[in-house]
C-alpha cells in the first residue's frame, strides 16, 4: 500500500544528531493498520521515494506517531534541510 506524506523535517538529538519525517498522527494510525503483521519491534519497514531519491529504511515509533528516518546522504541527493516541510511516498514492505 502506498502512502503520500508531507511534514516536518525534525532533528532529534542524541549522540549525534539524526534527522527525521515527522509523521502526522493521522497517517502513523494508517500506517499501523497497513504494516500488521510486518513490523518489529515496533518499527515498520517500508521503501521511500523524496523527489528523484529512492531509499529503504524503518519507520521508528515515538510519542504515537512514527517518524521516516533521512539519513545525510538523502537529504543532501534531495536537497532536504533540517525544519523544512517535505512530501515523500513510501510503501510498506516485508524487509527494511
Amino acid at each position: 500500500m502506498e502512502f503520500e506524506l508531507e511534514g516536518p523535517v525534525v532533528e532529534w538529538r542524541g549522540p549525534a544528531p539524526f534527522y527525521f519525517l515527522q509523521v502526522s498522527h493521522e497517517d502513523s494510525e494508517d500506517l499501523k493498520e497497513a504494516a500488521k503483521g510486518v513490523e518489529y519491534w515496533g518499527q515498520v519497514p517500508v521503501l521511500v521515494r523524496l523527489g528523484d531519491v529512492e531509499f529503504r529504511t524503518a519507520l521508528f515509533p515515538r510519542e504515537g506517531r512514527y517518524l521516516v528516518p533521512l539519513k545525510v546522504a538523502v537529504r543532501r541527493a534531495a536537497g532536504v534541510e533540517p525544519g523544512q516541510t517535505v512530501r515523500l511516498r513510501l510503501d510498506v514492505v516485508r524487509s527494511a
